[in-house]
Order: C-alpha cells, then structure tokens, then sequence
C-alpha cells in the first residue's frame, strides 16, 4: 500500500456523528420533495368554462367502459380512446360522447364515434352514431362543450389510399337540433 504524502486530516475520517449528520440532511431533503410534489394530475376533455352544470339530481355522465359499441371486432376487444361528457340536447342530463375502435395488433383502426344516454337501470347505451367505422374514419382533436361536439377526421380519398396515410382531413361540429344531432358543413366550421 502506497502512503499519502498529505497529512491525515480529520474530516476524512467517518464518525458516527458525521453518519447522522447525513442521514438527517437526506430525510429533510426527501421530506421536502415530498411537501413540494404536484397534486394529482387530472385530464378533462370538456372545457370547464364552456361546460353546462348538470341539472340538481342529473345523476352522473354515462360510463363510456360499460356501454356495448355496435363494433365488429371479430373477438378482439373494444377500446375507448376518447371521452367526454356534456349536456348536448338541453335536457339537464349529461351524455358522454365516445371515440371507439376495436383494439389491433398493429396499424390504426376506423373509429366510431357514439352519443352516449344511462338508461335508467340499463346502463349507458348508445343512442347516436355521429361517425361510423365502415367510413374508415380516424379522430382528433375531439372536444365536447359549449353543447357541441367538435373533431378532426382523417379519411381517405379514395379506396387505394393506404390506411396508414389517411390524405383527407376535415374539422367537424356536431349540434343537437330538431331532436337529432345535426353535423355542419365545413365552411360553417371554420371560426370554432
């Protein structure tokens, strides 16, 4: 063992009180990271400001897991990729409005998008189908408020069109009139 030319200094030597004196430094910084972590992250697609408050005793949105989608997905499960809920056709209640595809192995499947109502001891079911899957369909930037249900669709121009690369996009408002959910033309969505 080769010797130091520099003396022996006495901080370099542990001590049980220089133990502590870490320790206790540690579990006041873990204490304090752990005072100054952020609250619960939550996501809500409905604009809050924009949102109807359900009517005293409207009871909850509909649960968009529990309902049956009019998907054929040869066995494979249902995904609900989106949700949001609102009071679209001025009753007091809340419906939920959802993005559902059957779940694939690879590739992007056509969305469904389905007005959900609870039927009262049935459970949610759907009572609009505002974009079928046979259109092959894709959706973003879905939103529900202000009593409307806006998206993006991604489609294709034609039948050759690879489903990877959807070449057509257009933005969409949907509003309940006249006891059914009336989609808008594209110019009439252009100041959303």
């Amino acid at each position: 063992m080769q010797t130091s030319a520099v003396p022996d200094l006495a901080h370099t030597r542990a001590r049980p009180v220089h133990w502590l004196a870490t320790a206790a430094a540690t579990a006041a910084v873990v204490a304090a990271v752990g005072l100054l972590q952020p609250g619960a992250a939550t996501a809500s697609q409905t604009d809050p400001r924009t949102a109807a408050a359900p009517a005293p005793g409207a009871g909850p949105a509909p649960d968009a897991a529990a309902a049956s989608y009019p998907l054929r997905c040869a066995g494979a499960p249902t995904v609900v990729a989106r949700k949001a809920s609102g009071d679209l056709d001025g009753d007091g209640r809340p419906e939920t409005v959802a993005v559902a595809h059957c779940q694939a192995g690879s590739g992007t499947p056509p969305s469904g998008v389905y007005v959900l109502a609870e039927t009262r001891g049935a459970g949610p079911r759907v009572v609009a189908t505002l974009v079928d899957p046979a259109d092959r369909i894709g959706v973003t930037d879905f939103a529900v408020g202000d009593g409307a249900v806006t998206a993006t669709l991604l489609g294709y121009s034609s039948p050759d069109v690879p489903s990877c690369c959807p070449d057509r996009e257009e933005r969409v408002k949907w509003r309940w009139k006249g006891g059914k959910f009336v989609r808008s033309e594209p110019d009439e969505t252009l100041g959303m």
